[in-house]
């Protein structure tokens, strides 16, 4: 075992020497990992997605299909046989129009996912500004019920029209008693 010069072990063979008791005050040495992790960004793939699958819903990429498929067979009916790249069964355009699908289907549902989560927060939204306006019409309504009866116990125009002439006519006929 090599020593220093006071005699004590070195600090390598001091960690090889704790790493066995498993103490919590020395911390343990790096470990180096073979397989490297990819920072995988979730929202900019599902962002990608999105835009691929808007894109397969449109009517371009419709005509977009339609004419490689048609130039597609057309060239492989039609072209010298020397330059032709995919016979009469059209295998590899099976081949490619499957792959293609393969790989839209799933990133149109995790298109749809995303959608889905976005429709379930703004309904979460939408339903705490419903429970808020809910609120608020309670309030007022409350507030126009004690508006009603507050103006039910205040003596209105015309009433107190109608009391002035009474008490007046009181007061004619007590004049006309008196004289």
């Amino acid at each position: 075992m090599p020593r220093d010069e006071r005699g004590s072990s070195t600090a390598a063979e001091e960690r090889r020497l704790m790493r066995g008791t498993n103490r919590l005050d020395i911390p343990l040495e790096l470990r180096r990992t073979i397989a490297l992790r990819s920072a995988y960004d979730a929202d900019a793939f599902g962002r990608l997605s999105e835009r691929i699958a808007r894109f397969l819903g449109t009517g371009r990429f419709l005509v977009y299909m339609t004419a490689t498929i048609v130039f597609w067979v057309v060239w492989n009916i039609f072209a010298p046989e020397s330059v032709r790249f995919d016979e009469y069964p059209f295998i590899f355009l099976t081949l490619a129009l499957s792959l293609q699908a393969s790989y839209a289907a799933p990133l149109i549902l995790l298109a749809q996912n995303r959608q889905e989560s976005r429709d379930r927060v703004q309904y979460e939204r939408d339903r705490d500004v419903d429970a808020r306006t809910r609120a608020d019409m309670e309030f007022l309504a409350r507030e126009v019920a004690s508006l009603r009866m507050a103006v039910g116990e205040v003596a209105t125009r015309d009433f107190l029209r109608s009391e002035l002439r009474s008490l007046l006519a009181d007061l004619e006929t007590r004049e006309d008693d008196r004289v």
